[in-house]
């Protein structure tokens, strides 16, 4: 036997004569045969070391076989140590059970049989060293399930975090995913899916029915059409569709999904991937309504060039060169007011104070502006910016502008839902009405009849020109106005 795998038998008695005879008897059994010749002395031999099997004598002096035998029970270490009484005199059976109590397993009579003996020790020695086998291989049991424990705790902890930075990529790329088992019409949504379908995943209700209801009929025809067909030889499909959430708004979205078949060949289970698109989606549509706008505005300023250019006349080239200029300078004037705004509409006043600007020289009570704030939608302010220009052109070229001491007083009102606006020259030289209409009076009269829908009104009085326009708001499309 290896000598680990001894184990040590203790025998107690007073008699060395007795103590010989034991150890003669056991010594064939290979075992650890530890001595004492009293009850202390096997204390001694107990606290320092493990012991399998105690014989121990019951009439001992001092502390006799069953205090001993005790005082062994009460420590941990020795509560399933056997304990075999050894006694000369005759037991009754209140004395056996007395030794019972005290944590006995056996009684050897004296005079001791060899065999009896040796075979009542093996057994217990045996057992002990099962015992003890038996709590190595369940320690070492005890440490391959905690290690193994804590493998699969670490596993799922990474599994967790693997899950909460999927569930953070997706919900950073709008995208949800979903599972769908066809044999049972269980659907499993993400906490992402839910978001876009607009429902809570705790109180909604998750079947197939349900998730029908949230595809728009044409989409989800596809859809099932697609899965019908298989999709493609790698049972895979993508394709774009539209969400309707409860509350009424649609959703576009791109829908990637997987398809495994099952045993009979059939599709068993559809697993996706939905990414929420709808804000592309807008933005496409934002870019396409600005592609369409500019092109409109492009046209329209085209077109008052063209205008300008066609009916523009002068008896040179030095001469219609600055009239060009000027003309399509207060269109641009205009078109830098509206894209400051982002085409929301352009301001009257500061429109009328930029466009005069160039004839105060230096002297701002030359010409007064007043009026409230009137908000002009585009094609309104590029045509009161064009009659501005030529009334100040003209006042310039021969009216009070002309003058040191002319003076121009522009005012509008906004009343009724109709807006006047008056042009009065002041101070300036005499006046006559011209005997042709020039351009810039087919100017003044077209933008605002034909081109606001409004009427107009030019008065050459001896002092000065006097102009006057008047237009209702679905006339001159106002974006806003205060009142006065």
């Amino acid at each position: 036997m290896a000598q680990e795998d001894k184990v040590n038998v203790l025998l107690v008695d007073d008699q060395p004569a007795k103590l010989l005879t034991y150890e003669a008897v056991l010594q064939d059994l290979g075992e650890n045969l530890l001595k004492a010749s009293s009850a202390r002395e096997a204390l001694q031999h107990l606290l320092k070391t493990d012991v399998a099997v105690l014989l121990v004598d019951v009439c001992m002096p001092e502390l006799d076989g069953f205090q001993l035998a005790a005082m062994v029970r009460e420590h941990p270490r020795f509560k399933q140590t056997a304990i075999i009484f050894v006694s000369a005199i005759h037991f009754s059976d209140g004395d056996r059970l007395r030794g019972y109590e005290m944590g006995a397993v056996d009684y050897v009579p004296v005079p001791v049989v060899p065999e009896v003996l040796r075979a009542k020790v093996k057994v217990f020695a045996e057992l002990y060293r099962k015992t003890r086998q038996l709590e190595q291989l369940n320690a070492d049991l005890e440490r391959r399930v905690a290690e193994r424990t804590a493998e699969l705790e670490a596993s799922n902890r990474q599994l967790r975090e693997s899950e909460r930075r999927r569930s953070l990529a997706l919900a950073a790329g709008q995208m949800g995913s979903w599972d769908w088992d066809i044999a049972t019409g269980e659907c499993q949504l993400d906490a992402g899916q839910s978001r876009i379908l607009g429902i809570d995943p705790k109180t909604a209700r998750l079947d197939i029915d349900t998730i029908r209801a949230f595809i728009h009929p044409e989409d989800l025809a596809r859809i099932e059409r697609l899965i019908r067909q298989k999709a493609t030889d790698t049972n895979n499909f993508q394709t774009e569709i539209r969400i309707l959430r409860p509350d009424g708004q649609t959703r576009w979205c791109i829908c990637a999904a997987a398809m495994t078949a099952g045993p009979d060949g059939d599709i068993a289970r559809v697993s996706g991937v939905t990414t929420d698109i709808s804000e592309l989606k807008e933005a496409e549509a934002r870019r396409t309504l600005l592609m369409k706008e500019v092109d409109h505005r492009a046209r329209n300023a085209l077109t008052i060039v063209q205008s300008i250019i066609r009916l523009t006349k002068a008896p040179t080239i030095e001469a219609y060169v600055p009239m060009i200029e000027g003309r399509i300078k207060a269109v641009s004037n205009a078109h830098a007011l509206l894209s400051e705004s982002r085409w929301e509409g352009a301001d009257l006043k500061r429109l009328a104070e930029e466009e005069l600007a160039p004839y105060c020289n230096g002297e701002a009570e030359r010409i007064t502006v007043r009026g409230p704030s009137v908000l002009l939608k585009p094609e309104t302010a590029q045509s009161i910016a064009l009659v501005l220009h030529e009334l100040a052109t003209n006042a310039a070229k021969y009216g009070s502008l002309s003058l040191h001491s002319g003076r121009v007083v522009l005012s509008w009102k906004w009343q009724h839902d109709k807006l006047d606006l008056q042009w009065e020259e002041i101070d300036g030289p005499p006046v006559q009405q011209p005997s042709a209409k020039g351009y810039g009076t087919k100017v003044i009269t077209d933008s605002v009849v034909h081109q606001l829908r409004g009427t107009a009104k030019l008065d050459w009085r001896p002092t000065g020109l006097c102009f006057a326009m008047s237009t209702a708001a679905e006339g001159i499309n106002l974006a806003g106005a205060d009142s006065p």
